[in-house]
């Protein structure tokens, strides 16, 4: 695990005011989790932040920030949804028009902050407003999630002050500026789950599972294909179930309404294993995660970039299942916990019981189990967000490279590089 000392507070960009920031990002939970995180850590007072530090939040009106940034307590400031067409239609006849009006709204958040440093977390959200920084000659910071990085920030990469990457394999630098890994800032809940686990680990394991009527002293595997669920990863597991190892216990998150055909196959292979729906436990949502982490030995699951970085940051090995969808990230993301030895990736289309098997005997040797886990913690940030912070804050002081890039470099917002706006 990686715990290097988080960087001294860079002094305020003014001595008579506190640090003013726009943070650009929205859409999913991928994109808001990070930036609501980091938001929280430019305020906290006990890791070098400043709780007068001025935030306004730039987003849509369609994206989840529309309802998650409220609710955090900070401003929302709105820019018009820009996506890039992916097929020469019509549409993209209309792109120049639509993104200097997405640019223009930027440049006014930017004014209604009087921001000293804008922070983007990718997406369509962010071009705009690295576009309308670049104007302004406003420092921006980005950073990346995924081990493939997206094109709003392969943008916007060219003239940043500082890339922050959450893996160190992502080939994404800043041309004229800092690149650092930072990690991922982590959700609060995580973040919270990480520290308890570091005071008590024992009575948060029993806390966990007390609140999921699950045992505490038994190997517990989690399986979770996210939200929506993952229905290949539902059927495998329903066709080795009989075979999972006794001491196993199982809590397997199915996703929303597709729990019934996981209950049913339960219930017809528990006469060839004794004790099963003891010890096989189905939800179909959950909504605290961090209680199943808690008290979780291992988990088989998707790999998106949040999912990989909350489980090194907790050192639990993993059963990596890459989405079969997008740009090939998701295997991307795992590569660097694979390689170390703290998880185990096999392809959608490829994943068998013998997975699930082999995967659960590593956990029920308490020996392998724990040399996984080690490796796992090996390649996890437990301070993402503090580390961003200070990065950030260097930079909109004048740091190294904080207003890197040369004007004769510029493109014009019109010009063929905002071709490459959207993630």
């Amino acid at each position: 695990m990686s715990d290097s000392p988080i960087p001294e507070p860079t002094p305020a960009v003014s001595k008579s005011r506190s640090l003013r920031v726009l943070l650009a990002g929205g859409g999913t939970a991928g994109h808001v989790n990070p930036l609501l995180a980091t938001a929280a850590a430019l305020r906290d007072g006990a890791t070098g932040g400043d709780p007068e530090t001025e935030i306004l939040v730039l987003g849509t009106k369609e994206g989840l920030e529309e309802r998650l940034v409220p609710e955090a307590g900070y401003r929302l400031a709105y820019v018009p949804r820009v996506p890039m067409p992916r097929r020469p239609t019509g549409d993209l006849l209309l792109l120049p028009r639509r993104l200097r009006r997405a640019v223009t709204a930027a440049a006014d958040a930017i004014t209604q902050v009087d921001a000293d440093v804008v922070v983007g977390f990718g997406g369509f959200v962010s071009t705009p407003a690295y576009l309308a920084a670049r104007s302004a000659g406003v420092p921006v910071v980005i950073h990346e999630q995924n081990a493939r990085a997206g094109l709003a920030n392969r943008l916007g990469a060219r003239w940043a002050g500082a890339v922050a990457l959450t893996f160190a394999s992502t080939p994404l630098t800043a041309s004229h500026g800092r690149t650092e890994v930072t990690g991922l800032p982590l959700r609060p809940a995580i973040g919270g789950l990480v520290a308890r686990l570091q005071v008590d680990a024992e009575a948060t394991r029993r806390e966990g599972a007390a609140a999921l009527g699950l045992d505490p002293a038994a190997t517990t595997l989690l399986v979770t294909g996210g939200s929506l669920g993952a229905q290949h990863l539902n059927e495998v597991m329903s066709e080795c179930a009989a075979r999972l190892p006794e001491d196993l216990q199982v809590l397997h998150l199915t996703g929303r309404n597709k729990d019934t055909p996981v209950r049913t196959a339960l219930e017809q292979a528990a006469g060839r294993a004794p004790g099963l729906l003891e010890r096989y436990h189905v939800l179909d949502y959950l909504n605290s995660m961090e209680q199943a982490y808690a008290c979780a030995d291992g988990v088989i699951c998707r790999s998106g970039a949040g999912t990989v970085a909350e489980l090194t940051a907790l050192g639990l090995p993993a059963l990596y299942v890459p989405l079969p969808i997008g740009n090939g990230e998701q295997r991307l993301n795992a590569a660097d916990c694979v390689a170390a030895g703290g998880g185990q990736l096999v392809a959608d289309a490829d994943l068998g019981a013998g997975d699930i098997l082999a995967f659960t005997a590593l956990l029920t040797d308490s020996s392998r189990r724990r040399q996984a886990a080690a490796a796992a913690a090996s390649t996890g940030v437990r301070d993402g967000a503090e580390r961003l912070a200070a990065l950030i804050r260097e930079v909109a002081a004048g740091g190294p490279g904080s207003r890197a890039g040369d004007a004769n470099d510029r493109a014009d917002a019109d010009g063929t590089e905002t071709q490459e706006h959207n993630q």
